[in-house]
């Protein structure tokens, strides 16, 4: 339905993992490139209980062509068949794609990842470029960029199913936690976090748990890839920063549907983490897409000067600030201002919901949209 903009090396002899949360369309986008290939559905109850059983079993399902690729889709669900995996690559010369939620998961439990023979992408959310016209800002920030958010009649039902399905299946049967009710506490916890620096002593105190649980729990979801922390920018540092990381989720909408609301619960607050919660998903998956290879970070001192994300790689120093606000105040620059005190290399941005695009100073302003839509460009 769009054209992603994943490009994996379907010409060359290389076998890839490609790893990503479910429903960000890794299957739907392998069964539109590959028309005619050997697909291995471990979702499959049958396929399953026969390869987690039996995993040399695994070349009973090969194709007899041996340039024919070779699909096992959901491949964490029976890491045992990635030592036959290796070993038709290397005896028979056969080519794989494989996917799975995480490589991090896998090697936490010491899984061969087939020793560098297979190249590694990640499928991320829909982008604004590969939306093109079908972009709506509005409705992205309160349902995300999951394909099915896109043609679903009730995009907030499918979320919250989204939600409560994929934490099961990938949170308890991977054996990761036993208490799920525990973990949906913590979820709703970690939700207040979004887009702050996280304190783990207040969560931990919030639903009565120890610092290592909670700490345990963060790294689950960056291990399933359902969020990410973003460290502080701190190469050179010229003033005492903080030293906490920043959290959000991988994806807006699974944020606005894990988010409680009530009464105490300030709209502007959630929209706010929103915009740039967005901004940040976009930026992570063109950068990889791309193969920008920027490391992203946030810049934060101790007298509360602040850029919301720092890049930093082979192709520059780049800060972009977020506001939810449609005019420009002379205090909205006053956190990038400062950090192109501290690195005059630096390109400084303030994207904002107006729609006019400014230079003031060193700092260049452009309409949130306008620069999701070119994103690729900008960094």
């Amino acid at each position: 339905m769009f054209k992603r903009l994943l490009n994996l090396p379907l010409s060359g002899p290389d076998s890839c993992f490609l790893f990503g949360p479910r429903g960000t369309g890794k299957t739907t986008w392998i069964k539109e490139t590959l028309t005619d290939h050997c697909y291995i559905d471990l979702l499959d109850h049958a396929l399953f209980f026969d390869l987690s059983t039996n995993p040399e079993h695994l070349p009973r399902y090969f194709p007899k062509n041996k340039d024919e690729w070779i699909v096992i889709d959901e491949v964490q669900k029976v890491p045992s068949i990635l030592n036959e995996v290796h070993r038709a690559i290397e005896s028979d010369g056969r080519k794989f794609i494989l996917t799975g939620s995480s490589a991090r998961s896998l090697r936490k439990r010491g899984v061969n990842l087939l020793a560098g023979r297979a190249l590694e992408h990640t499928m991320h959310p829909l982008t604004a470029t590969e939306l093109g016209d079908a972009f709506d800002l509005s409705e992205t920030l309160l349902y995300g960029q999951l394909p099915k958010t896109k043609t679903s009649e009730d995009p907030a039902h499918y979320l919250q199913s989204y939600v409560n399905t994929y934490l099961r299946e990938e949170v308890l049967q991977e054996g990761l936690t036993r208490n799920i009710q525990t973990f949906q506490r913590f979820l709703e916890a970690a939700s207040y976090s979004y887009g702050q620096q996280i304190n783990m002593s207040n969560i931990a105190k919030e639903i009565g748990l120890s610092n290592d649980t909670v700490a345990n729990y963060f790294n689950i979801l960056e291990d399933l890839l359902i969020a990410k922390r973003i460290p502080v920018f701190n190469k050179r540092a010229k003033r005492t920063l903080v030293n906490h990381q920043k959290f959000y989720f991988f994806d807006v909408g699974v944020y606005q549907t894990i988010r409680p609301r009530g009464p105490l619960d300030s709209q502007a607050e959630i929209n706010g983490a929103a915009l740039e919660g967005l901004f940040l998903q976009e930026l992570v998956a063109i950068n990889a897409y791309f193969r920008k290879r920027y490391d992203i970070y946030f810049w934060r001192t101790k007298s509360k000067l602040e850029v919301d994300f720092v890049i930093y790689g082979p192709n520059g120093l780049l800060a972009f600030e977020i506001k939810t606000a449609d005019k420009v105040r002379s205090q909205d620059l006053t956190g990038l201002n400062a950090f192109k005190q501290d690195y005059p290399v630096a390109q400084c941005f303030l994207l904002y919901m107006g729609t006019n695009e400014m230079q003031i100073e060193d700092v260049t302003v452009l309409p949130i949209e306008q620069a999701l839509r070119r994103l690729g460009q900008l960094i």
